[in-house]
């Protein structure tokens, strides 16, 4: 005998489907500790080179939150050198050593796509998303952003657009 959901009892499991698929497919992207683009997993956090950046993601409007414990696997019991603390959109950079490292490693290191049309789940349906560094349009491949001190990165997925604000929290990092 087959059961047919009444309407409302179909779309969350729908819902609930979609929700479960799209958890094990962040838990199969996300990394364990192995070393991502040249970028290794560390018991602790590297002391010579710290400097922070800011990152704001937006789709159709909407702020996307940027993850606390990007860059902290649950499995490999480390910290890369690229990572966030809290869901503030601040990203630490704290390396062993002086290196260039780009929005690109940030992305690798939290297991999420970032292209010219997606930033993580944010995605736009047509064109490529808006870039801005330092409030000023970026044209090129996101990915190829470099990461100084106080670098201020906004994405946006789709209209409505809107001019970016500047970060000016950085809480004395």
């Amino acid at each position: 005998m087959r059961m047919t959901l009444p309407p409302r009892a179909r779309v969350v499991a729908l819902a609930l489907s979609s929700l479960l698929a799209m958890g094990a497919v962040a838990l199969a992207a996300a990394p364990t500790g192995e070393t991502i683009d040249g970028i290794r997993c560390d018991r602790a956090e590297g002391s010579v080179f710290h400097i922070h950046q800011h990152l704001a993601l937006f789709e159709h409007g909407r702020s996307v939150t940027v993850p606390d414990d990007v860059g902290r696997p649950i499995v490999g019991q480390c910290l890369y050198w690229l990572h966030t603390h809290t869901a503030d959109g601040i990203i630490h950079v704290e390396a062993p050593a002086f290196r260039s490292f780009t929005l690109g490693n940030f992305f690798d290191i939290w297991g999420v796509p970032l292209s010219r049309t997606a930033a993580g789940a944010a995605r736009v349906k047509a064109g490529a998303l808006r870039v801005y560094v330092d409030l000023q349009p970026y044209r090129g491949d996101p990915r190829a952003i470099g990461l100084a001190q106080h670098t201020d990165i906004t994405l946006e997925a789709g209209p409505p657009y809107r001019n970016p604000a500047p970060f000016t929290d950085w809480q004395g990092q």
